[in-house]
C-alpha cells in the first residue's frame, strides 16, 4: 500500500519506519467512523473489519480473512500476493498471481505455479513452515486473459485439508445473488496487503486502506486511453485513492475488497483486487467483481464438471419425462 508525504516519527528513518502526519490522523479518523458505521450491527459481524492500532506506527489489523500467495523472491512484487480465505478449503486470488511473468504474451501455454499459502499471520516474518498451509490444486477461471491481460483475472485455490476457523483464521462470505453494492455502507471499502510502500519496497507487514468506491465511468475514462491497463467493464468495479493519495500498490493484487451492506450488516467480498499499479501514479484500483463470476465459483467448488452437469441434467430430463 502506497503512502505518501513522509516524516519519520523517531529522530531517524534507519528502521523505516516513515509515516505521513496526515496517514497517521487518517487513520485515527477511521478508527472513530469505523464504531459509527458498525455501531448497529452485531459484534459477531463486525469484529473481524474494526481497524486496530498497531506499532510503531505501523498497521497490522487483523483481517482474518487475508491469505499471504507465495510463488517466488526473483519478481517484481517479491512474490508475494493476496487471496481471500472464502470457506474452509478455497482461497479466492487473482489469476495473474499463480505466474512469475504476467503479460498474456508469457502466459498463454504456461502452466499455473502451484503456491505456497500462510493464513493468519500479519508479519512476513511469520510466513514460515509452521503457518503455511499445504495446496491441493489450482484452478484458473476458463477465460483468464483470454483478450486482454486484465480479462477473467481470478483464480480458486484449493487447500489440502480444512482450516482450524477461529479469530485469526475466519473465511469472508460471498455477495449473495442481488446484493447491490450501491448499499455499502457510506460507500467505503476495505483492501488489505502485503503491497509495496513509500521506500519502493514491499511492506513486511500487512497493511490496510479504507477506500472509497468509484464512479465506473470515471474509473474507465482514465484508462480508456493507456495501454498496458485494464479496459473496465461490466465485470469488474473500481476503488479510487484517499484524499492523502493513498492506494494499492505492487503486490496486493489478490485481496479482497471488503464491505458492509447497510440494510443487512453483512460484511463480504465484493470484489478481488487485479490491477494493482495505481500507486501514486493513477487514481483507481480495478477489481474482478465477485457477484459476476458467482456460478464459475460455486461450481468449483463443488466438484463439478461439464461430465457431473450432463449426468443432472441427464437425469432431471428423464424424471420429467416419467411425470409425465
Amino acid at each position: 500500500m502506497w503512502m505518501v508525504k513522509l516524516f519519520c516519527y523517531s529522530l531517524s528513518c534507519a528502521n523505516l519506519h516513515c509515516w505521513s502526519e496526515q496517514h497517521l490522523t487518517f487513520y485515527n479518523n477511521m478508527l472513530d467512523i469505523n464504531k459509527n458505521i458498525f455501531v448497529s450491527f452485531p459484534a459477531s459481524r463486525t469484529a473481524s473489519l474494526r481497524s486496530k492500532r498497531l506499532v510503531g506506527g505501523t498497521l497490522a489489523p487483523q483481517v482474518p480473512w487475508q491469505a499471504m500467495v507465495y510463488i517466488a523472491e526473483n519478481i517484481l512484487d517479491g512474490g508475494y500476493a493476496g487471496g481471500a480465505l472464502i470457506s474452509d478449503r478455497w482461497v479466492l486470488t487473482a489469476g495473474r498471481n499463480l505466474f512469475v511473468r504476467k503479460n498474456r504474451e508469457d502466459i498463454q501455454g504456461q502452466e499455473p505455479v502451484i503456491p505456497k499459502v500462510y493464513l493468519g499471520i500479519i508479519k512476513k516474518a511469520y510466513a514460515t513452515p509452521s503457518n503455511e498451509v499445504a495446496v491441493k490444486k489450482v484452478v484458473l477461471h476458463p477465460g483468464f486473459q483470454n483478450q486482454s491481460d486484465w480479462d477473467n483475472d481470478l483464480a480458486l485455490i484449493q487447500l489440502k485439508e480444512p482450516v482450524v476457523v477461529n479469530d485469526k483464521v475466519t473465511p469472508i462470505p460471498l455477495p449473495e445473488r442481488g446484493q447491490d453494492l450501491a448499499n455499502a455502507v457510506r460507500g467505503l471499502g476495505i483492501i488489505s496487503g502485503w503491497g509495496w510502500g513509500p521506500l519502493l519496497t514491499p511492506a513486511p507487514f500487512l497493511k490496510h486502506i479504507v477506500v472509497p468506491l468509484a464512479n465506473p465511468s470515471e474509473c474507465k475514462a482514465e484508462y480508456e486511453s493507456l495501454a498496458l491497463t485494464p479496459t473496465v467493464d461490466e465485470n469488474m468495479i473500481c476503488t479510487t485513492a484517499t484524499k492523502f493519495e493513498e492506494n494499492v500498490c505492487f503486490g496486493d493484487a489478490g485481496g479482497a475488497l471488503a464491505v458492509t451492506d447497510s440494510e443487512t450488516g453483512d460484511v463480504y467480498a465484493a470484489g478481488i483486487l487485479s490491477y494493482d499499479k495505481s500507486c501514486t501514479r493513477y487514481k483507481h484500483a480495478v477489481y474482478m467483481k465477485i457477484s459476476s463470476y458467482l456460478p464459475w465459483i460455486h461450481s468449483v467448488m463443488r466438484g463439478d464438471t461439464d461430465t457431473s452437469a450432463a449426468v443432472r441434467f441427464k437425469a432431471m430430463s428423464t424424471m420429467y419425462s416419467w411425470q409425465q
